[in-house]
């Protein structure tokens, strides 16, 4: 059977995370592509901060393709037993494509106001998470800049992350990825 990679796609904040977190008790193995900055950076001898994994994830795709982040996860899909992955994180059509060279590749954009993003956030607490309203625009722009718009408006399937409870989001996103899996 051919593995399918489930794509998380959207702006820093939208639930991402929260979504794969909730659906690892299903099954599904989990890849997350920040932590894969996060270990090249150790890797390196660098702190994860904001900005030293905000200029090492461009410089990655500078030096290696804008496919890079992708091809440092290859080794966890290829090693993978499950048949449904989740890759917490698409960023660009690049990355899809390295993707697409091992299962069936579907992309789930999550969607979020930019208030709602900027709260979650700040209460997620991660060492690159932005403090103020400018390192979140900065952020935004980034990602931007790196093609997250177009893995957006080219997902197969959109939930909008607005007015929804933790579990109704998990519940949504599970019911999607298991019409695909049909």
């Amino acid at each position: 059977m051919t593995k399918l990679i489930v794509c998380l796609t959207g702006m820093p904040g939208a639930g991402k995370s929260t979504i794969a977190d909730g659906l690892k008790s299903k099954g599904y193995e989990i890849i997350n592509m920040g932590n894969a900055v996060r270990e090249e950076a150790k890797k390196r001898n660098l702190e994860s901060t904001r900005d030293n994994l905000g200029k090492l994830m461009l410089e990655l795709r500078e030096k290696n393709g804008p496919g890079a982040i992708a091809e440092l996860v290859k080794p966890q899909i290829e090693s993978s037993t499950s048949n449904v992955i989740l890759v917490d994180g698409v960023r660009s059509n690049d990355e899809i494509q390295v993707l697409k060279k091992y299962g069936n590749v579907k992309l789930l954009a999550i969607h979020a106001s930019t208030d709602t993003r900027f709260d979650f956030l700040q209460k997620r607490g991660r060492s690159d998470d932005p403090q103020t309203k400018q390192h979140f625009e900065e952020r935004d722009n980034r990602e931007l800049g790196v093609g997250i718009s177009n893995s957006i408006a080219l997902s197969d399937y959109a939930i909008s992350n607005i007015g929804l409870t933790k579990e109704e989001l998990i519940e949504q996103s599970f019911k999607i990825i298991q019409s695909w899996l049909e």
